[in-house]
């Protein structure tokens, strides 16, 4: 009784098992293994390491890349606006503009701080 109750989640667990395991194991299988100088050297800068991967970097990439994805956020909230433009209420409006100014406002905030500058 117990075993039929469990049988699907057993069924869709392998399922999922096989799904992520069948495409890596028949690609294995078929691909060309053909290593070649150029296929082994470094892939992005053209040049082998010279440090460790663990190096840190500057605080100032991390906070950059951090205002880049909140504004990035806020001005993704403007296209459903601005595609129901013409259906939207005086209500809506307000909301935007206030919404509106507290980006414009942090956006200032930021050049002042000159927290967009990469020196």
């Amino acid at each position: 009784m117990i075993i039929s109750e469990y049988l699907p989640i057993f069924i869709f667990i392998l399922l999922g098992i096989g799904f992520g395991v069948f495409p890596m194991v028949f690609g294995r299988i078929l691909s060309p293994h053909k290593p070649y100088k150029a296929k082994l050297s470094p892939y992005e800068c053209g040049f082998e390491a010279f440090e460790d991967a663990r190096m840190k970097f500057d605080i100032r990439f991390y906070l950059l890349a951090i205002l880049f994805i909140v504004f990035d956020l806020e001005i993704a909230f403007l296209f459903p606006w601005a595609v129901a433009l013409n259906e939207l209420s005086g209500e809506a409006y307000i909301a935007m503009a206030v919404f509106m100014v507290e980006l414009i406002i942090g956006f200032i905030y930021i050049w002042v701080r000159r927290g967009l500058e990469w020196q």
